[in-house]
């Protein structure tokens, strides 16, 4: 045995026994390490840096000692084989159910905050020798609280779209607005985000039929008549970073009459607002001009202002939790993909990305907060009890 020298991590009030209570997966015979360790482990090494299981065990064999002051390591430390089949075999339905518990507890969604729904392939996760495409998760991503409130493993039978149906059954959205890009413009998820009395903001693109071409026609024939006559909203921004100046202004039409002009409008749960997007993008070192237009529904009544901020509130989940995954986490890299290992892996880094976010008394970027935790004890024990 280990001599015990240091202080004992205060485990009860830590995310460790919340996601303990988790059922074995395993046969009850011949269990060498109990499942509180195996589980334990996993989430403090991802959040130390750790990206696969060899790693994982790695990180449980350099902090023992410290390990020991609060789990039952008689055994010793799982070997990266037996992380990798515990994770494999644990089924990620159950364990995403309980994460989403688990931020319910920790982050309400506040009234009018913004819930970006979106999906991320994990490129590596595919096996072109049993021809597995590599799997796609869909996340939401609370914009104020800065968390990722649940996710759901897209079947490799099935689509987005139906991730995103089952993702938002399980989620209490009430009061908030839920934003999805193009791809999931669709009536179906329109109306179940109604009926979790949320309202929805929906990118349209040419994918849907004829509603992009009906608000283009709309839009151009108010500015034609120059929005004479034409009940609106508008509002603009303009911003200077990364040596670049951008300029965007939005126009928003809520009159009923107008919406008849959409073929298919009653098909919208609730529609209400009509907006269009104008982005204006200038690099004066490369004396560069972009121009971009977009075209929105939502059912939410809300000021031009509004609509512009929560439109750009959206890409949170892009910088916010797709970008550091990428870069601080190396998620792209990972070659896990047997059973349900993959989507595992993928939720234990969600749950390290909200409690480094969580945790504010460090100033630097995840990336470095990761490394922190793993060089000190005290700090790590900081972000898992937070």
């Amino acid at each position: 045995m280990v001599a015990k020298s240091e202080a004992s991590m205060n485990f009860e009030n830590s995310v460790l026994s919340y996601f303990g209570e988790l059922e074995d997966p395993r046969n009850a015979i011949n269990l060498t390490h109990p499942f509180i360790n195996i589980v334990s482990i996993a989430i403090l090494a991802t959040i130390c840096g750790a990206d696969d299981w060899v790693a994982v065990e790695t990180y449980g064999y350099s902090k023992r000692v410290w390990l020991e002051t609060f789990l039952d390591l008689s055994n010793g430390i799982p070997s990266h084989d037996t992380f990798g089949r515990v994770f494999r075999w644990l089924d990620q339905e159950v364990f995403q159910l309980k994460f989403a518990e688990w931020t319910a507890l920790i982050c309400q969604a506040t009234e009018g905050e913004v819930v970006a729904i979106d999906g991320k392939k994990l490129r590596r996760s595919g096996d072109s020798r049993h021809k597995r495409d590599g799997i796609w998760m869909v996340s939401a991503w609370a914009s104020e609280n800065r968390m990722v409130l649940g996710q759901r493993k897209v079947d490799e039978k099935s689509n987005e779209i139906t991730a995103i149906l089952q993702l938002l059954a399980k989620l209490n959205l009430s009061g908030c607005i839920v934003t999805v890009d193009a791809l999931n413009t669709q009536t179906t998820i329109a109306t179940q985000i109604i009926d979790a009395q949320a309202d929805y903001i929906m990118a349209v693109k040419g994918n849907q039929g004829t509603l992009y071409e009906d608000l283009q026609l709309l839009f151009e024939g108010f500015e034609t008549e120059l929005y004479q006559n034409v009940s609106y909203e508008t509002a603009r921004t303009i911003n200077q970073a990364h040596g670049r100046e951008e300029y965007r202004q939005v126009w928003v039409v809520t009159a009923p009459e107008y919406r008849q002009y959409l073929r298919q409008n009653k098909k919208w749960a609730k529609l209400h607002s009509l907006i269009k997007l104008v982005t204006v993008r200038y690099q004066p070192l490369k004396d560069k001009l972009e121009t971009s237009t977009r075209y929105f529904i939502s059912s939410w009544h809300a000021t031009a202002d509004e609509f512009l901020h929560a439109i750009r509130d959206h890409w949170q989940i892009e910088n916010g939790l797709h970008w550091v995954l990428d870069v601080a986490f190396r998620e792209d890299e990972s070659r896990i993909r047997k059973g349900h290992a993959p989507a595992n892996m993928a939720l234990l880094r969600h749950i390290a990305v909200n409690l480094l976010k969580q945790e504010s008394t460090a100033k630097v970027g995840i990336s470095n907060k990761r490394k922190r935790a793993g060089w000190d004890n005290d700090y790590l024990e900081r972000v898992v009890c937070s």
